[in-house]
């Protein structure tokens, strides 16, 4: 087993904004146990183009705690 992260929050709140400052969405990420072993949080979720509502992006993110993994 590797390493854990005791003092990780429950989620993490991820907005994305684009270079001009607007915002484009916001996502949580929850805890996760990937199937590789490692540990960390994942979301997915669409966001919108605040200038062309038309658009949508579909993203999904994961964020591994490095070392979680074990040898």
């Amino acid at each position: 087993m590797g390493i854990r992260d005791e003092k990780a929050p429950k989620t993490l709140q991820v907005i994305i904004v684009g270079d001009g400052g607007q915002e484009w969405g916001r996502l949580y990420a929850t805890p996760k146990e990937f199937s590789t072993g490692s540990v960390g949080f994942y979301t997915n979720g669409k966001i919108i183009n605040p200038d062309n509502p038309d658009c949508r992006y579909q993203t999904g993110l994961t964020f591994t705690l490095i070392g979680s993994k074990g040898k």
